[in-house]
Parts: C-alpha cells; structure tokens; sequence
C-alpha cells in the first residue's frame, strides 16, 4: 500500500485546513473583519504560494460551489419557515425578483457606457453581480439575530433573489446571439426555470415532510441525513426537468421550516452545521481559483472598485429603495436592509460559469466579480453592526446554549408548542394569568436569556423570552406571541 502515506497527508492537511477555517469565526469577531473575507483572502495567497492549489479546472470548482449552495439555500429556506415566510412573501418576491433584475440592468448599463463593456459581457457581470448572500450578513453581526418582519424580508430576499439571479444567467447564457428570438428564448428560459422550480420545490417539501413525519429510521442520525440527501434530490429532480434547482431546495426549506417531525431539532443543528462549511467552501474555491498577481496587474481593479462603490452607494440604496417604496417597514429598518446587500456564494457560482462558457472577457470579469466581493464583504460587512446599531434595528442576541436536557416521547405530544415572545405582540409585557390561553392551555416552562424561569401566574413575559404551552388551539395561542399584524 505505496500511498497510504500520501493519501494521510492528503487528509491531514484538509482536515487542518478545515478546522482553521472554522476557528477564524471566533478571531473574525476579534479583528473586527467578517470570516468570509478571511477564507477568500486566505485562499487567494495560498494559490500564488502553492500554485498546484489553483489548478483545479473550473469546472470542478464549479460542481463543488453548486453542491455547497444547495445546502446553504436549504438551510436558509428552512431558517425562514412558511409562517415568517407567508407574512411577508408579497415583500420577499417583490424585492428578490425586480430588485435583482434592476440591479443587474443598472450594474449592465455601468459596465457598458463607464467601462466600455459590450452589452453581452455587461449583461452577464450585472447578472453575476445582483443576488446578495444571507448568511455573510449573520456572520457579520456576530452571534446577533434580526428581529422583526425586517429579518424575514432579509433573509427571503437573500433567498429569492440567488435563484432568480442563477436564473437569469443561465438564460442569457442559453440565449447567446442577440435580436428579438435571443430575447424572446431567454425570457421563455427563465419563465421555465422558475415555474418549474417552484412546482418541484413546493411537492418535494411537502414530500419530504411526509416522508419525516410518517418514515420512521432505525437510527435517529438518518434522519438528518436523509432530508439532506432529500435536499440534493430535489434540486437534482428540478434541474433535469429544466427548472431551478435552487429555487426548488429553498422553498423545499422552507415548506420543512415549521413542520413538526421527530427529530426535527437534530435536522436542524445538522443542516445548519453542513451550510457554514459549505460557506466556507466556497469561498475558499474563490479564493483558490484566482491569482491574487493576475488580478493586481490585470488592469481591471479600478472597475472592480468602481463598480463596487455603485453597488453599495447608489445602485441598491436608490434604485432598489425606490423599489421598496411600497414596502411597510419603519425608516431605520429600510435603510438597514438597502444597506445589507453584501455579496457572497452566488456570485462566486455564476462568475464560474461566466468562465466555462468561454464568453469574451470571462477572466476579466471573474477577477471583477473577485473584486467586488472581497469589498461588500469586507467593506459593507465590516459596517455592518455598527449601521445595525445606528439604524436602531430591533435584533436579539442569539446565546449559545451547550447544555440541554429534554424529554422525548414514542408519539408526537398533541398540544405541545414552543412559542418565542415577539417584541410588541400581547404576551410582551403581560402576565401569565392574563393570557387568553383557553380553559384547557397553561403554559409550562420559560427560558429567559438562557436560564429557565419558574413559572408563576403573576410572571411577566418579555420580548425574546422561549415558552413551552400546552392548548389545543395552537393558531389562536400563537398569534399572542407573534408579531401584531
């Protein structure tokens, strides 16, 4: 076995890599400097030391960044959940779809009359250039959650707008050409797309909630397995039937989101664990597949920066802001989410397959594309808590909890809910004695800033407090702790 030593090496290196990668979360948080961009830079240096590193044909690179987005969109659909997701879906879709479209169209029309782009070329960089990514944004704010219908606008936007911008490249890339018939196939392309997409995702998701609910396993870790090979088989379904795929996985999450299932807590932990590496895989292949030297001499970081300052300054502030006009959000809340388009996975995707498809400029534009998400990370994301502070964003701190102890149960507990108190819902303030809970409800257990609370009827709940309620009536409880419509 002559490469038994090899291979351990191999392994020893990756491993070590991997878990480097993982504790510079916590020295991200000291510098002040989002991990994110600390994988990309990382990355960048270690192709130019170790060019074998970048050696890697695109097309690999490509493959490993799509499979680290199906999970990472899963994970954030189920993040979201259908509850959050329906209370604020006319927002979500309105600003995922035309605020990426707006986006790409003024970023197209930057590149072309400022830079000297042609229409093709500028059309895929705007592409490229218009999803954002939200979880650089969860990164940045370090260990803090968005509160409020301002999160879930947030994070649905992020959500909406990666599968509608993969959309919207693959259509001009089918398109090629020009006229009215190159046109017309794009638009049918990315109608398709989506419609298809949305079809699969919303029967996968339920599917996948059936087979939860009703499928039991002989070990509980399958389980987390399997709705994440469930996850990859939705995506694959979709894309061979020529619709998105990660518009089917992330509404496939979000169906999954609320849905009560043995082990659902498991599911949960487990996919959010696989969806932070596979961030940070992917932007460490970002890293990995450009020459630091090669986009320091290649004459094209004046665009990149330029195109940049657009992005954060003027295109998504004013254009996409005028967009959410319509939106109901206080002015702090508005002016914090047209401030938190930070870029991430996607870019990196759609910038490889600029590159497999041989268009003209393609290494240009994947080292603009570079570029332009080493600064919204760095840069935008850097500001970021201090904006959210500035702006007087409602957010919660999100506290580890190591330690647990629970009880579970043969068969579902009917009646059984856990419910977290919204800032300025009926229960914010009131008693327990004086929620309407029903002759047969009482509630059983409360956790207050990590520490379990003994419950008395005169105990007054507040905002972000965790409460276990036992009723039959689970809708009318949980509007008491939800946000007021």
């Amino acid at each position: 076995m002559p490469d038994v030593e090899p291979f351990s090496l191999v392994i020893l290196l990756v491993a070590a890599a991997l878990m480097v990668a993982v504790a510079s979360n916590r020295l991200g948080q000291r510098i002040r400097v989002p991990a994110p961009a600390l994988f990309l830079v990382v990355a960048a240096v270690a192709s130019d030391l170790f060019p074998v590193l970048g050696q890697v044909p695109i097309k690999v690179d490509e493959r490993i960044v799509t499979v680290a987005l199906v999970f990472i969109l899963f994970d954030g659909g189920m993040h979201i959940g259908f509850r959050r997701f329906r209370s604020a879906s006319a927002a979500i879709v309105w600003i995922g779809v035309a605020g990426t479209a707006v986006t790409a169209a003024a970023l197209a029309a930057a590149a072309h009359y400022f830079f000297g782009f042609d229409w093709r070329a500028s059309l895929l960089l705007g592409a490229a250039l218009s999803p954002t990514d939200p979880a650089v944004v969860f990164s940045v704010l370090g260990g803090r959650e968005i509160a409020g219908r301002s999160g879930t606008i947030l994070e649905g936007e992020s959500g909406a707008n990666d599968p509608v911008g993969i959309a919207l490249m693959a259509s001009l890339l089918a398109a090629g050409g020009g006229g009215l018939s190159a046109v017309a196939g794009g638009v049918g392309e990315f109608l398709l797309q989506m419609g298809v997409g949305a079809v699969v995702g919303i029967l996968g998701g339920y599917g996948l909630m059936k087979l939860m609910r009703h499928v039991g396993l002989p070990n509980e870790s399958l389980h987390s397995v399997r709705a994440i090979a469930c996850a990859a088989f939705i995506y694959a379904a979709a894309t061979m039937l020529h619709g998105s795929g990660f518009l089917a996985v992330f509404l496939a999450g979000i169906i999954v989101g609320d849905s009560r299932a043995p082990y659902k807590l498991e599911i949960e932990r487990f996919a959010s664990g696989i969806a932070s590496i596979a961030e940070i895989v992917a932007f460490a292949v970002l890293g990995l597949s450009v020459s630091l030297r090669d986009v320091l001499s290649s004459g094209v970081v004046l665009i990149g920066l330029a195109l940049a300052g657009l992005l954060i300054l003027v295109i998504r502030p004013v254009l996409v802001g005028l967009l959410s006009v319509r939106i109901r959000l206080k002015l702090g809340e508005r002016a914090f989410i047209l401030s938190a388009g930070l870029k991430g996975a996607v870019p990196i995707l759609l910038g490889m397959y600029i590159l497999g498809s041989g268009a003209d400029h393609a290494q240009a534009m994947y080292s603009i594309i570079f570029i332009v998400v080493l600064i919204s990370v760095v840069l935008q994301g850097g500001l970021l808590p201090y904006l959210a502070s500035a702006f007087r964003v409602p957010m919660r701190r999100v506290e580890q909890q190591p330690w647990a102890l629970g009880m579970r149960f043969s068969d579902e507990p009917h009646g059984l809910h856990r419910f977290v108190v919204a800032e300025g819902s009926a229960a914010d303030g009131a008693t327990i004695a004086d929620l309407e809970l029903g002759e047969d409800g009482w509630i059983s257990m409360v956790r207050r800033d990590g520490h379990l609370v003994q419950v008395r009827g005169g105990m007054k709940l507040r905002a972000g407090d965790s409460v276990l309620a036992l009723s039959e009536t689970a809708e009318a409880v949980a509007e008491l702790f939800g946000p007021r419509a």
